[in-house]
């Protein structure tokens, strides 16, 4: 429980009756785990829609798709919760989950870096790439350390961050688009941009690509410190 912060503990308060449900219905982890990329893919699915049926300017798709995003990140939470309670732990569990998480982050991303390259936000899709390899090189140095006997959890861009900030930043992007839209000017008959709705989405998609990585460096150095501990 040490791990977890407060907004996890609050959000297990409410989820807690409908995992209860789901352990009286006998469903399994590993069928919220699946149902959780489901759900990734279909964001990514709406993401490519967006890119292909809508204009630069319109940003619904955007929204439904961080929505789809937050959805699938709280069956994500759903289903460690439901191994735990539910006494349906497993390492065969723990590994799938592992796994599927990946390909969930990485289908997610195509589908953002899909819809960025598609309507010609290029600088953005290649900090939607860097966040990419951010993303996985989190996983990767937590779970080599992790193989080498070192707990190796520091840095604040885990999962859940990554998953609450894009989603979060597409979902209220396609709010504010709805009820806002771009702030422009307008001189000497000519519009003036002053704001784009989309960099509601696209500069938490940076933050999560220096912050990852920055998280990423920081699990080196501290495997190599720990290491080093080890061997005086």
């Amino acid at each position: 429980m040490a791990n977890e912060s407060k907004a996890q503990l609050i959000i297990y308060d409410i989820i807690n009756p409908f995992i209860l449900l789901l352990i009286k219905l006998k469903i399994t982890p590993n069928i919220i785990t699946s149902i959780g990329l489901g759900l990734n893919i279909l964001a990514t699915i709406i993401f490519i829609l967006g890119a292909e049926k809508a204009n630069r300017t319109e940003l619904a798709y955007v929204g439904w798709g961080g929505f789809t995003i937050l959805i699938a990140g709280l069956f994500d939470m759903i289903d460690g919760r439901l191994a735990r309670l539910g006494k349906m732990s497993s390492k065969f569990g723990a590994f799938y989950d592992s796994v599927i998480d990946r390909y969930s982050e990485l289908i997610m991303f195509l589908g953002i870096c899909y819809y960025l390259i598609a309507h010609h936000f290029f600088l953005s899709s290649l900090f939607g790439f860097i966040a990419l390899i951010g993303s996985m090189m989190v996983s990767y140095t937590r779970a080599r350390a992790e193989g080498i006997g070192i707990s190796c959890s520091v840095g604040m861009m885990q999962r859940p961050a990554r998953v609450v900030t894009i989603g979060a930043g597409a979902m209220f992007c396609g709010i504010a688009h709805f009820f806002i839209g771009d702030v422009c000017i307008t001189m000497e008959n000519l519009p003036i941009v002053l704001f784009e709705t989309i960099s509601i989405f696209t500069v938490p998609l940076t933050v999560v690509a220096v912050l990852s990585n920055i998280t990423a460096i920081k699990r080196l150095n501290h495997v190599k410190h720990e290491l080093a501990k080890i061997n005086d």
